[in-house]
């Protein structure tokens, strides 16, 4: 990680978590064909009505990381992705978090119903951490 991700402290800035988390979320998604055209084509966009982060052990310059996501659950208009960010390589982990979506009409700026199309775009891993690292090829993780 660059050194502009590093605070005062010596260990990387909060708000980094942050910009990863948006950053692994909008790939994911991507990844599976839903791209911004595709969201403006289904009239559909996703919106962040929380983000919760717990932070368990700092991270420092010059440390490589693995974040790892999932979508938890999805109903009507709202969803839930989950992350875990670890070191490369190592099964500790240094933050948990999540993000509740709400799906809207981007013109009317209102919620929707999430599309069928996305839903079935998309496995959903409502087993937690281990099962998650589980479907992605990982070891389950320890608990901290």
């Amino acid at each position: 990680m660059p050194e502009s991700s590093i605070d005062d402290y010596g260990h990387v800035n909060n708000i980094e978590y942050l910009r990863w988390m948006q950053d692994v979320a909008t790939a994911h998604i991507a990844s599976e064909g839903w791209t911004l055209d595709r969201y403006r084509q289904d009239r559909a966009i996703w919106v962040v009505r929380r983000h919760s982060i717990d932070y368990l052990t700092p991270a420092f310059a010059g440390e490589r990381l693995d974040l790892h996501t999932w979508i938890e659950w999805v109903k009507d208009c709202q969803s839930v992705r989950r992350y875990l960010l670890t070191k490369e390589g190592q099964s500790r982990a240094l933050a948990r978090a999540e993000t509740h979506w709400v799906c809207v009409d981007p013109e009317s700026g209102r919620p929707r119903r999430v599309p069928e199309a996305f839903i079935q775009a998309f496995d959903l891993v409502p087993g937690g951490e281990a099962e998650a690292l589980r479907v992605v090829g990982k070891t389950p993780l320890s608990a901290s």
